[in-house]
């Protein structure tokens, strides 16, 4: 956000990401984030908060952070040659004003050997990363194919999204 002109301070707790049960697969990323900016409002409520959360689903299945390589392995053995959407859902808040929306995006990544996966997985960090990948990482660079939609929202924050909603319904603007 520093590059398109707002200054902001990064803060984290820990955050259990509890999903209903009776949420469609497409409305969980945005359903956490405001579950996330409800506990920071509680915390910090005078400062506009942002708050995101980022799914892969494949097959109407989301896939979260992997917690080992051998469930990072799984994760990018189905991603590869196929198409998965990213979401990112996120939600702003001041003390008056609550804004939601998400973002989607379409990642085609091309067939991944196992040797690919191998070595992405013990030189990187997939773990913090839903379905076990980052974009702007390895994998991304030599496996994604094509992608219809925002960038950064892959990355995690669709910036231009969140900048309209700093200047459309909160007034806030770099200049």
């Amino acid at each position: 956000m520093y590059q398109v002109g707002f200054d902001f301070e990064v803060k984290s707790k820990d955050f259990d990401e509890v999903i209903r049960m009776d949420l469609d697969v497409k409305e969980v990323s945005k359903y956490l984030a405001q579950q996330k900016n409800d506990a920071y409002r509680k915390l910090f409520t005078s400062e506009i908060i942002v708050t995101a959360d980022t799914v892969v689903i494949v097959e109407d299945q989301i896939l979260g952070k992997p917690s080992n390589s051998e469930e990072a392995k799984q994760m990018l053995l189905q991603l590869s040659n196929g198409k998965h959407s990213v979401m990112t859902g996120v939600c702003i808040s001041s003390n008056d004003k609550k804004i939601s929306f998400d973002d989607s995006t379409n990642v085609t990544f091309k067939k991944l050997d196992v040797n690919e996966i191998d070595f992405y997985i013990n030189k990187f960090w997939p773990y913090d990363k839903a379905g076990a990948y980052g974009i702007q990482e390895w994998i991304g660079m030599i496996g994604i194919e094509t992608i219809e939609g925002c960038y950064y929202n892959v990355m995690g924050l669709p910036i231009n999204k969140v900048y309209d909603c700093f200047k459309n319904e909160f007034a806030i603007t770099p200049y």
